[in-house]
């Protein structure tokens, strides 16, 4: 099915999607080129820490309880997202929030997030912040990407805002509240990193 997953390309969109409908693992898909979910196509490397998968599972939990009953429909890491502009791709995104009716009935992918979440790893915080985003933000529908580090007390959020700019709020420290603004909910920072133990 996958060989040589890091440096094979796929010829088409087709090729990439049958062969992910029947694979046991998670790979993403950038300009018919497939990565393994959680690699870093610049460092080679790939995994997610425990620290990674507990950050993902509190900010899974906060949302699902603020979003619960508002139509919105919330995923983390088994869904994929499509970007359906120059650069062709699917993300597995660690959590992703999509109002659009229309991805309600989209069953093994969305195209209209409104909020994105990545927790960052020593592996793809750089491809998350620079070339990741760079196609996230050719998402139409896209008005929050969070980039959560697992390591310490720090979320960053690109913010679309009323003149289409993308602006940085950068929440820091044990003791503060983050806000997601696109989902009308603040979560205080402690929340976000129950259960973590920085090493």
């Amino acid at each position: 099915m996958y060989s040589n997953l890091a440096h094979q390309a796929l010829t088409s969109e087709t090729a990439y999607l049958s062969a992910e409908a029947q694979s046991s693992d998670k790979h993403e898909y950038l300009n018919g080129w497939v990565y393994p979910l959680h690699w870093n196509p610049i460092t080679n490397m790939a995994g997610a820490s425990d620290a990674h998968v507990k950050v993902t599972g509190n900010v899974h939990y906060a949302f699902k309880t603020h979003l619960r009953g508002k139509g919105c429909g919330l995923y983390a890491s088994d869904m994929r997202v499509k970007i359906n502009a120059k650069d062709k791709a699917y993300f597995y995104p660690d959590v992703m929030v999509t109002c659009d009716p229309a991805d309600q009935i989209r069953d093994t992918m969305k195209e209209s997030p409104l909020l994105i979440v990545e927790v960052l790893s020593p592996s793809t915080e750089d491809y998350d912040k620079g070339g990741k985003f760079a196609v996230y933000r050719l998402l139409s529908s896209l008005r929050e990407y969070v980039l959560i580090d697992p390591s310490e007390y720090l979320v960053e959020i690109f913010r679309l805002n009323a003149h289409q700019r993308w602006e940085l709020f950068t929440f820091e420290g044990a003791e503060s509240a983050v806000e997601f603004a696109s989902i009308g909910l603040i979560v205080p920072m402690l929340a976000l990193y129950d259960d973590v133990v920085f090493n």
